[in-house]
């Protein structure tokens, strides 16, 4: 996979391009976002939904998917 000396350079770059006073923020929001992505994941496991498929709209069961009521908004910009 990858060696010592990879994940070194990647370090590097990573802080020569954001510098090191981003990378503690970097890091909080990359924290957040891996527990609010497990947190949701549990949810949908617990509630046994079933995901939807991009492709036709329906469940991957083949059951309706779940429908959240909210507020439209008008599109702005080109179509």
């Amino acid at each position: 996979m990858f060696g010592i000396s990879e994940i070194a350079i990647f370090l590097v770059i990573v802080v020569l391009i954001f510098g090191a006073r981003k990378l503690p923020e970097l890091a909080r929001s990359l924290g957040k976002s891996a527990r609010i992505l497990k947190s949701e994941a549990r949810a949908l496991k617990s509630d046994g939904s079933s995901p939807v498929t991009a492709a036709d709209g329906q469940a991957a069961d083949g059951e309706n998917p779940r429908v959240i009521r909210g507020t439209a908004t008008e599109r702005h910009g080109p179509s």
